[in-house]
């Protein structure tokens, strides 16, 4: 963390104890959004990975039939297997791009929100903020992600629109998986080496083009199941699984929960531990 992170601003004054919660939410608001957006690697990702990312998927894959039983539905589709792994593509590029993010972002201001708390912040508007910070990167990674999309596949509008909500919705649960990571593990490697490695199994493990087993219900134990089923069956199968969306909301909700209530654990622990010290200090000065 950089020394401009601790330094006092104008722009951002200690809040004092006591404070009432809107007047702390606007600072805390611009702390966590600018937080997120200082992360310069992680937008060189976005502007430059997707579309390369999308060129050599699509080059992989060229245009092969394929026929596949769609989980969700139990119906048989033929289908261009290059739109498939477009769909599973740009799943995995914004998993990785926002997961890193959001894991960058709050491994590098830990410390200071716990300096936060301790000046007076309230630990549930440090918890909101963050979480809206999140929503909204995973909001813009998903939109540019899926407009660079139309670069190379021009599905129907419903059909854009499914695949835009699957990747939103999938941005959220790593950005949450980033979240938690980032207030658990001890080093960067750990968290970097887990949001990769996840990544990579989640989503190409979904695409029946390269694993001739994505139709096992194991792989309804994974973060993109729910979207890659609603992504596919919206573009392709012309279906709305409404339900299954609603299921990748699920570990978003997990992952913000466990990582949230870590989060306050941590910056209780200090703000409650220096109390005690301040407490014992005169009763031992009278002894």
């Amino acid at each position: 963390m950089s020394a401009a992170d601790l330094a006092p601003s104008p722009a951002a004054p200690a809040a004092p104890p006591g404070a009432p919660a809107f007047r702390q939410f606007p600072v805390a608001w611009r702390f966590a959004l600018r937080n997120q957006a200082r992360n310069r690697l992680a937008w060189l990702l976005l502007i430059a990975f997707v579309p390369v990312w999308y060129e050599l998927m699509a080059g992989i894959a060229g245009h092969t039939p394929l026929t596949f039983k769609l989980y969700a539905t139990g119906r048989v589709l033929s289908v261009d297997g290059g739109h498939l792994t477009l769909i599973t593509a740009g799943l995995n590029a914004v998993t990785m791009i926002v997961g890193f993010a959001v894991f960058a972002a709050i491994r590098r201001t830990l410390a200071f929100d716990k300096r936060l708390v301790f000046a007076g912040y309230r630990q549930a508007t440090l918890i909101t903020a963050k979480t809206l910070a999140i929503a909204v990167i995973a909001a813009a990674v998903a939109a540019y992600t899926s407009l660079v999309l139309l670069a190379f596949w021009r599905p129907g509008p419903a059909g854009w629109a499914a695949i835009a909500a699957a990747f939103a919705v999938i941005a959220l649960a790593y950005g949450a998986l980033g979240l938690l990571l980032g207030v658990l593990v001890r080093n960067d490697l750990e968290g970097f080496f887990l949001i990769i490695m996840g990544s990579l199994m989640d989503t190409f493990l979904q695409n029946p083009l390269g694993n001739p087993l994505a139709n096992k219900p194991v792989l309804e134990w994974f973060p993109s199941f729910g979207p890659t089923q609603f992504a596919v069956a919206g573009s392709l199968g012309h279906t709305a699984l409404w339900d299954h969306l609603a299921l990748g909301l699920a570990w978003p909700a997990a992952f913000a929960t466990a990582g949230l209530l870590i989060f306050r654990a941590r910056t209780r622990t200090r703000t409650h531990h220096d109390r005690r010290a301040a407490d014992s200090r005169p009763a031992r000065g009278m002894l």
